[in-house]
C-alpha cells in the first residue's frame, strides 16, 4: 500500500491536534525552557490546506525508515563511521534504547543523553552544536 488508507487518516489526525503538538515540545523538558511561539506556529501549520494529507503521507512513510533499518546497520558495521546521538533522554517517542542500540553497529558512536524532551534543538542547540564540533571537528 503506498499511501494511508481514509480510515489510518483519520486515526493520524490526532497527531495534529493543538494538545498533541503542545505535548511533543514540552513533554520532558523543563518548565519555561521552550518558547511557545514554537509549538504555535507549528500548530499554525496546522491550518494550511492540505496539510494533514502531507502529514499523514510522512507518519505513513515511517515504515520505509524501519524497513531498511537492516541496511543502515550493515552499513554502520562495516564502515563504522563517526556518529554523534545527541537524544533527548526524556523523548517519548524515540526513547533513549533506539540510540544506545547505534553502539551495537558501531563502535565510532558517541551517545549523549540530553535533559530534555523530542525537540532537543528547542532547549539545548548550544550544547548540540559544541557535541557536533566536539565529535566531527570544525572544519
Amino acid at each position: 500500500m503506498a499511501h494511508p488508507t481514509p480510515a489510518l487518516r483519520k486515526f493520524y489526525q490526532s497527531a495534529f491536534a493543538p494538545d498533541t503538538i503542545r505535548n511533543q515540545y514540552l513533554t520532558g523538558t523543563t518548565p519555561g525552557a521552550v518558547s511557545a511561539v514554537n509549538y504555535t506556529k507549528d500548530i499554525d501549520f496546522t491550518l494550511k490546506p492540505d496539510y494533514a494529507v502531507h502529514q499523514s503521507d510522512l507518519i505513513f512513510d515511517y515504515q520505509t525508515n524501519v524497513a531498511l533499518y537492516p541496511q543502515f546497520q550493515a552499513y554502520l558495521r562495516h564502515y563504522q563511521p563517526k556518529l554523534l546521538a545527541a537524544w533527548g533522554k526524556n523523548d517519548p517517542s524515540f526513547i533513549p534504547a533506539g540510540a544506545v542500540a547505534f553502539k551495537r553497529d558501531d563502535p565510532n558512536t558517541r551517545v549523549e543523553l540530553l535533559d530534555t524532551g523530542h525537540f532537543a534543538l528547542e532547549t539545548h542547540a548550544d550544547v548540540m552544536a559544541k557535541l557536533m564540533i566536539e565529535t566531527f571537528g570544525a572544519d
